[in-house]
């Protein structure tokens, strides 16, 4: 999709800058005539979206770092008392923030399962899905560190279990894990030297995140976009310039976007918290249920569903892994699973698993299902996920890419695009 430069500069002065730093040239031709195929369907307006959500929560956090104090003794205090009451307009910032999280991770999981189902990760756009993938497990440490420092109950605790997860490795190498989680804790207990490396952490990783994204969208402007069909840009009859066919139609949706989010800010800015974090943290009252935020609730039941530590621990390190392999693992040679009748169908069953998991990481550890009379513990249900999850990309993928007979595929972009317009009109 690379090409020669089309820009022009239009005055003495661009072209002067030009010659030397030439950021309009750029900007011309990635994003004004970059050629995009011109079939891209509302689920790819989502890349937009996370752009503008990853500038939010930068523009926002810094803001509330110049209110917060990195304090066990001061933290709770600065969030609920200076930021939320004193500030002006800090409690807008923060539901800002706060809410931003849940729909950064909203747009992200439909982005990643957009990618799955048209198979954006297959040659060769290989490296734009690791790419991706980084970005993902990035989002989840910030997300973790964030999730400490307004210094609640669940905040207090959420970091205790999840840092003493290390120790699982002292079954396999003696007093390392804990070692490793001293380390972390900068002590013997999650205290101020953990909160400071934390928030120190949680300010940072935002920016890595942004310089990720930058090679993302450049790995990207190479091959170009995929496609809902999964086939090739066969030339210039399959694509239209990026502006204005696709900026139009990503600020439209990103206005809907905005909508959304402002109904979470303004009207259930504590729809995604959790009332245990509304109390400062004590660390001589645990709260009756230990939970992470909703978007790494899949990954906390598959944790859970194992009873010993060590493997639940492999098994979430694992679960997160494989999601690098997938470029290589589905041996399929199409793309989209709008060809593939039996793929498609499992991946529908991969959806709903995953919000079975995140369902059942919702609830206690002992909760159970009643059905008909029968008393069904929920930890079954999670392993019965967790094997399907497991089985979908290391069993099915490379399975079913073997065996399944695909339908065929149109001939070009612009004959299916021009051909439904011919069965409407």
């Amino acid at each position: 999709m690379a090409g020669q430069s089309t820009y022009v500069p239009g005055s003495g002065l661009s072209r002067w800058f030009d010659k030397r730093l030439p950021i309009m040239r750029l900007m011309h031709d990635t994003m004004t005539t970059f050629p995009t195929p011109r079939n891209l369907n509302i689920w790819y307006t989502f890349g937009g979206i996370l752009t503008f959500c990853l500038a939010v929560q930068i523009v926002t956090g810094v803001v509330l770092a110049m209110h917060y104090v990195p304090n066990a003794d001061l933290a709770f205090n600065s969030v609920e008392g200076r930021i939320m009451r004193e500030v002006n307009y800090g409690w807008l910032i923060r539901y800002i923030h706060s809410n931003g999280a849940s729909m950064f991770f909203f747009a992200v999981y439909i982005h990643m399962f957009r990618g799955l189902y048209y198979g954006s990760y297959k040659a060769p756009r290989e490296i734009i899905w690791i790419l991706g993938v980084l970005i993902y497990l990035l989002m989840m440490g910030t997300a973790f560190f964030g999730y400490v420092l307004p210094w609640g109950q669940m905040s207090f605790w959420g970091a205790t279990v999840i840092t003493s997860l290390f120790s699982a490795i002292d079954q396999v190498i003696p007093n390392l894990g804990t070692a490793i989680t001293t380390w972390l804790w900068g002590g013997f207990a999650v205290d101020d030297a953990t909160l400071n490396r934390f928030f120190s952490l949680h300010y940072l990783l935002p920016f890595a995140i942004a310089a990720v994204v930058g090679l993302h969208i450049w790995a990207l402007h190479v091959p170009g976009n995929n496609n809902p069909l999964g086939i090739d840009v066969k030339g210039p009859q399959d694509t239209v310039p990026f502006h204005p066919y696709y900026t139009v139609k990503d600020a439209f949706y990103l206005s809907l976007f905005v909508i959304l989010f402002a109904v979470f800010v303004f009207y259930a800015p504590d729809f995604f918290g959790n009332p245990d974090n509304s109390t400062p943290a004590n660390p001589l009252v645990t709260p009756p249920d230990i939970v992470p935020e909703w978007y790494l609730l899949p990954f906390y039941a598959m944790l859970r569903s194992v009873p010993q530590k060590l493997i639940g621990v492999l098994v979430l390190v694992g679960a997160l892994v494989s999601l690098v392999f997938i470029p290589w693992l589905d041996t399929s040679k199409v793309r989209s699973c709008r060809f593939r009748p039996l793929m498609k169908q499992l991946f529908w069953v991969f959806a709903l698993d995953c919000v079975m998991l995140g369902y059942v990481g919702s609830q206690s550890a002992d909760a159970a299902l009643h059905l008909a009379g029968i008393d069904m513990p929920l930890v079954w249900l999670a392993r019965v996920g967790t094997l399907y999850y497991y089985a979908f990309f290391w069993l099915l993928m490379p399975l079913i890419g073997k065996i399944e007979k695909s339908k065929a595929l149109p001939e070009s972009i612009a004959k299916s695009v021009l051909g439904a317009r011919g069965e409407h009109s």
